[in-house]
């Protein structure tokens, strides 16, 4: 494939989780991508992780949902080690704890969902006033 033609959403995951320290040479890093990929095609999927995420992306790379769900506990661990005030901002809040695994893909997907909407979904996510509500 022509790095012209790759999915842009697939290359923000990649840089977003470069960035939080998470490499491609690491055994999470496609599972967590293929993870968020698939919270952000169906955003109803963050509400059963381990029936609905876990399971697919272990068929894909043809291993088990534990698995994937340790890989990808154990790449929310190297983003708090490794960048957590950038994961605290990715998340919008200070975080008490490292995020569980269901956590850290929330956190990825809802902030990829949120740079594709544009400037007004990130103003409004970040604490501006949300627009008023249609009169009806």
């Amino acid at each position: 494939m022509h790095p012209s033609d790759a999915d842009p959403r697939l290359e923000a995951t990649y840089r977003l989780l470069n960035s939080l320290g998470i490499t491609a040479n690491y055994a999470g890093f496609p599972y967590t991508a293929c993870a968020v990929q698939l919270c952000l095609a169906q955003p109803e999927r963050l509400r059963m992780v381990t029936k609905w995420v876990y399971p697919e992306v272990a068929r894909r790379y043809r291993t088990s949902w534990k698995a994937v769900e340790r890989n990808i506990r154990v790449a929310s661990g190297m983003a708090w080690s490794r960048n957590r005030p950038l994961l605290e901002a990715l998340a919008g809040r200070k975080l008490p704890e490292k995020p569980r695994a269901a956590q850290l893909l929330a956190i990825l997907s809802c902030r990829l969902q949120l740079d594709a909407d544009g400037p007004a979904a990130l103003q409004q996510a970040d604490g501006a006033d949300p627009p008023a509500a249609p009169e009806r």
